[in-house]
């Protein structure tokens, strides 16, 4: 593992066109669940008659605005939580002109807590909230405070400003991804069980060097990865990061 360690360190240290792609699992050391793990959310015993996947979608939505808060509020809008030191990682390797852009299916925003800028939203983000009518912008903040299905002043339901099952990706982020994708030199893929599509399909874009997984648990993509490390992803950026000398232990 030692070995492991120090190859993708060096690979990061001689690279400068390095693109991340990373999922839950990206956040899960925050104290976030992700979505598919044994402990993940879509596991949970929930008092909804509901699966999550049904909840989280434009239809149910659209005619139980009522349960889809009730749970949005329950279980994704409670966490107030901060950046680990893998979104750290990645900032400043970015900020060191190593890393080119970050691609998300997250909607959790602590890439950009992080200090990260060039971030691709896959599935959008819950710091965002518009009009379904006049597409005015609010806050998480205004939704958060008032615990129950949130009304613009012109009488349209607010929704959060994330891709719910049944819609599309936006077309613009899914094209500049996969030109990020194919003219990266190394691909770090972390945190994801790539079970989403066309998200996962993104990676047949690369051909790079090196695509590096970063994951707990094995994917049925590993094949494709000339390197392997099941380890938390805060962990391993950590020990990378001070591989490179860019931190200290105490960092």
């Amino acid at each position: 593992m030692n070995d492991i360690y120090s190859k993708v360190s060096k690979i990061i240290g001689e690279s400068n066109n390095i693109v991340f792609f990373g999922g839950a699992g990206v956040s899960t050391e925050c104290g976030i669940p992700d979505f598919r793990s044994e402990n993940g959310l879509y596991n949970k015993v929930s008092k909804y008659n509901y699966s999550p996947e049904v909840i989280l979608s434009h239809s149910f939505f659209q005619n139980h605005p009522d349960i889809f808060y009730d749970f949005l509020n329950n279980n994704l809008l409670k966490y107030n939580v901060s950046p680990n030191k893998g979104h750290k990682a990645l900032a400043e390797l970015e900020h060191l002109g190593k890393i080119k852009a970050v691609i998300t299916q997250n909607i959790d925003n602590l890439h950009q807590m992080a200090g990260s800028k060039k971030i691709l939203e896959l599935h959008g983000t819950l710091s965002r909230f518009y009009c379904c009518d006049c597409l005015k912008n609010y806050s998480s903040d205004y939704v958060k405070s008032l615990q129950t299905v949130p009304k613009c002043e012109c009488g349209g339901i607010i929704r959060p400003d994330i891709v719910l099952y049944e819609e599309s990706l936006d077309e613009r982020i899914l094209v500049e991804s996969i030109q990020y994708i194919n003219n990266a030199e190394i691909l770090i893929v972390a945190g994801t069980s790539l079970a989403v599509q066309p998200a996962a399909g993104l990676l047949r874009y690369f051909n790079g060097k090196h695509m590096i997984f970063i994951n707990k648990d094995s994917t049925d993509y590993d094949k494709n990865a000339d390197i392997l490390i099941h380890k938390p992803f805060a962990e391993t950026m950590d020990r990378l990061m001070q591989n490179l000398g860019l931190w200290s232990e105490k960092e």
